[in-house]
């Protein structure tokens, strides 16, 4: 299976919080390939510039490489595909992760239940 981390789920899983213990074995299992879009790190960025997020992106990339987890750039069919989907809310961070699941397809891991709105593409937890 192929997996997608939302950015709170990513942050779980580099820093093994208990809310990530639903989905351990999915991330743990070899015969399956996990990825992070680079549209997390970008949040990640932002959100720490601003003060919102005390981390430190270097560090989180090493350790998510470290991990065995896979970047997954930002293409221009998910641009197209985020033009074609619903807006259940206004997170544009959110919006470009679910198109990018639905584009390639991978299964979105989340804690944000809006999402499974747009597809039964998202697992959320």
């Amino acid at each position: 299976m192929r997996i997608l981390l939302d950015t709170n789920a990513l942050l779980w899983a580099l820093t093994n919080a208990p809310r990530i213990a639903p989905v351990r074995e999915l991330l743990l299992d070899d015969e399956n390939e996990v990825f992070v879009s680079t549209v997390s790190w970008w949040e990640i960025a932002i959100k720490t510039r601003t003060g919102k997020l005390k981390a430190s992106l270097p560090e989180l990339r090493a350790t998510a490489m470290e991990s065995g987890f896979r970047e997954l750039p930002l293409l221009g069919s998910h641009a197209e595909m985020l033009a074609t989907i619903p807006r259940h809310h206004n997170d544009p961070f959110d919006h470009m992760l679910v198109a990018q699941a639905i584009a390639e397809p991978m299964r979105l891991i989340t804690g944000d239940n809006v999402l499974s709105q747009y597809t039964p593409l998202v697992l959320h937890i």
